[in-house]
């Protein structure tokens, strides 16, 4: 793709590990110019966090090439005043500044909102952090799994008897990552209209909050507290796991004419009229004796063989993958959603660097990163030239 939609945006991120490198990873994706600003002989966190020791020891860790791939690293001290002086250099040109740092930091630092927007009125300033800049936890630490508890997530993940349990991925980080370049993409398009900048204040705890969905608005709406139900659909059944001869199988019924078509392809047409499933609230009281017959029946044939019978026929049906299956499905191969890179430098390995896009493909095409991953002050020497660029407008 030749024009981007974030193309000649320029970005400057302040940002660790994984919440903030994800939003800004996504600006990248869609074409704006990312400085990645890092602490001298440190940098990102992320770049030591992953399962490769070898990547590790490089600054390089997965953790860190999961989501820097399209960005430029340059090392700056801010709390010297060489690296002040140049860091207000790149404000002044910038349209988008994000970090996720503590509520407060970068202003304890000598870079409030007040002062941010008097060098460049039009600057995008978004702060992503646990808890919001304001309110009684603004100060608190968090990490992904504070969130998941805080937030309820926790308490409603896993079966009554193992809950609460944390989700297996750093959802809350991820939410509060997208929800962040949501709302700087809309302060951009706002900006266009009256050319003024705004603050952006992103809670990972809101954000998470807001992403849980039916299981926060049932209970603001109806008063119904929700509960761990393990694999199964608290909205419909038959809807979660089943087993299959070889293995779990995901089938979601929710509606009547699925409920129908998967009884007559099990070979169980006469559960359609029974006094205990025939109705959608009534097959949700009784959902643990319709599971039990389901199963029975679906037990007869491979998951892989019941995916492909009961999605032609309309019913949503598929087996449980693991990551390594999901990664190299044909579905996702066939979209290009998965971008090989080299290697960056030192370690200049053989095999291609995979990372993944943004889920979207724009006029037909993937966005995907321009650059690997850069190592940490891989652009210093070109810092002078970027300066003359930007100020250049």
């Amino acid at each position: 793709m030749h024009d981007r939609p974030l193309e000649g945006i320029r970005v400057l991120d302040l940002t660790n590990v994984l919440a903030g490198p994800y939003c800004t990873y996504h600006l990248a994706l869609l074409g704006a110019e990312v400085i990645k600003i890092e602490i001298p002989g440190r940098g990102d966190l992320a770049r030591r966090l992953g399962p490769d020791p070898e990547l590790n020891r490089a600054g390089l860790g997965a953790s860190f090439l999961a989501q820097n791939a399209g960005k430029k690293s340059i090392e700056l001290d801010l709390k010297q005043p060489a690296g002040k002086e140049t860091f207000t250099d790149l404000v002044r040109h910038a349209d988008v500044l994000v970090e996720n740092y503590r509520a407060g930091v970068l202003a304890r630092i000598g870079f409030p909102w007040e002062r941010l927007s008097a060098l460049n009125p039009g600057l995008i300033y978004c702060a992503i952090s646990g808890f919001g800049q304001s309110g009684p936890m603004s100060q608190a630490p968090a990490y992904d799994q504070i969130i998941q508890g805080l937030s309820g997530m926790m308490s409603v993940t896993g079966t009554p008897e193992t809950a609460p349990m944390r989700v297996g991925f750093p959802v809350a980080d991820t939410v509060g990552g997208l929800s962040a370049a949501l709302a700087v993409t809309a302060a951009l398009a706002g900006r266009r209209h009256d050319g003024r900048g705004r603050f952006l204040d992103v809670s990972m705890l809101e954000a998470s909050l807001s992403a849980m969905g039916w299981a926060v608005s049932n209970y603001l709406v109806s008063g119904v507290e929700p509960q761990p139900m393990g694999d199964q659909n608290a909205t419909a059944a038959p809807s979660g796991t089943f087993t299959a001869l070889d293995g779990p199988l995901n089938i979601a019924a929710n509606r009547q004419e699925q409920f129908e078509t998967l009884c007559r392809l099990v070979g169980r047409a006469d559960l359609i009229t029974h006094p205990l499933f025939a109705e959608r609230e009534a097959r949700k009281t009784h959902r643990t004796q319709l599971n039990e017959l389901l199963n029975a029946a679906l037990s007869a044939r491979p998951a892989a063989e019941w995916e492909r019978m009961l999605s032609a026929a309309g019913v949503p049906a598929a087996r449980i993958l693991t990551v390594a299956q999901a990664v190299t499905a044909d579905q996702v191969a066939q979209r290009g959603f998965f971008a090989e890179l080299p290697f960056p430098a030192p370690l200049n390995r053989n095999d291609p660097l995979r990372v993944s896009g943004n889920g979207v493909l724009f006029d037909g095409e993937q966005l995907s990163p321009a650059t690997s991953p850069p190592s940490l002050g891989e652009h210093n020497d070109e810092l002078p030239a970027l300066l003359k660029r930007w100020s250049r407008g």
